[in-house]
This record gives structure tokens, sequence and C-alpha cells, in this order.
């Protein structure tokens, strides 16, 4: 069971999955639904379905981090050929037959991930905002909406972690 699910295709990019990343669609819809039932006091069905909820999120916010990607690389001349689920991540794939390519392309395309995250944690945030004044479930899912874009798709897209956007941009620095 080590293949790819393809989805289809969304702007001229294939949208694919390893089984693994439905293993880990589901533990995380299992753990933030725990978490909301045994942490903060969700009841079963708000903890089911606000675990549901955020679980896609997390996907549909991966989803808008290597969109920012492709854009970036199609605005390079470079462009992706799709995108690839694994457990809770993604992956950009680029043509097996790419070209050598410059730091400076390197670069550009990996920053195009986080920017598109930045611009969807201000909208998170925007949500959050109204979400603090109705509390409840839709509270909690805002604010892990915000939490996961600004820490992990923003911020944490530049630890340099070999597999990040932050590992490309220090290995492409100051390369011709």
């Amino acid at each position: 069971m080590s293949g790819k699910i393809v989805f289809g295709k969304l702007y001229g990019l294939e949208i694919s999955a390893k089984p693994s990343a439905f293993v880990g669609f589901v533990g995380l819809w299992t753990g933030l639904g725990a978490l909301g039932y045994f942490v903060i006091g969700l009841t079963g069905v708000e903890s089911v379905v606000g675990g549901l909820v955020c679980a896609f999120l997390h996907f549909l916010s991966e989803l808008f981090h290597q969109l920012g990607h492709a854009g970036a690389a199609r605005r390079t001349g470079y462009p992706m050929r799709g995108v690839r689920y694994f457990w809770v991540l993604g992956m950009s794939l680029y043509p097996r037959d790419e070209p050598p390519l410059s730091g400076k392309i390197h670069i550009r395309r990996a920053l195009g991930g986080p920017a598109v995250s930045f611009v969807v944690t201000v909208i998170a945030f925007l949500i959050l905002l109204i979400a603090q004044n109705t509390g409840g479930l839709f509270y909690w899912i805002a604010l892990w909406f915000f939490i996961d874009n600004f820490l992990l798709f923003f911020l944490g897209a530049f630890l340099p972690l070999g597999f990040t956007d932050g590992s490309t941009i220090l290995n492409w620095r100051g390369k011709p």
C-alpha cells in the first residue's frame, strides 16, 4: 500500500495522497476530538464535529500553502506538477526532468508557501476576532485555524528541519 491516490487536478496540479495521509487525517481528527472532549470540555458531538472540521481545515491550509509554492514556481518559469499529501503534511512535486536551477529560483519558490500562509493566518486572525464574541465550538475551531496556520504553515515553514522551506532557503542562500 505504498502507492498514491489521485484526487484530480487543481490549477493544472495533480492533487494526490499517500495512504498515510488518510491515517494522518483520522489521527488528527481523533486527537483534536479527544482534546476538545477531555481538555476543553466540549460535548461528545461537538468534539467529533469540531475535530473533523479542524482536521479538514488543516489539510485545506496545507493545500493553500502548496498553492502558494505553485504560484511562485509558475512565476519563475519552472512550475510544479503536483501536490502530494502524506501523514499530516504535503509536498510540492516538480518535474523529474527539471534542469538545474539557480538558488534564487529555489528560494523564490520556497517563499511562495509561507507568503500565502501569512495571508491565510491574517484571515484566520480576523475570524478569531469575530469568534471570540460567540464562544463555543466556533471559537475553538477559529482558534485552531489561526494557531495551525501561524505556527505550522507560516512560522514553522521557516524552521530548518531538512524538509521545510527554511531548509531550502538556507541550502540555496548565496548560491548561484
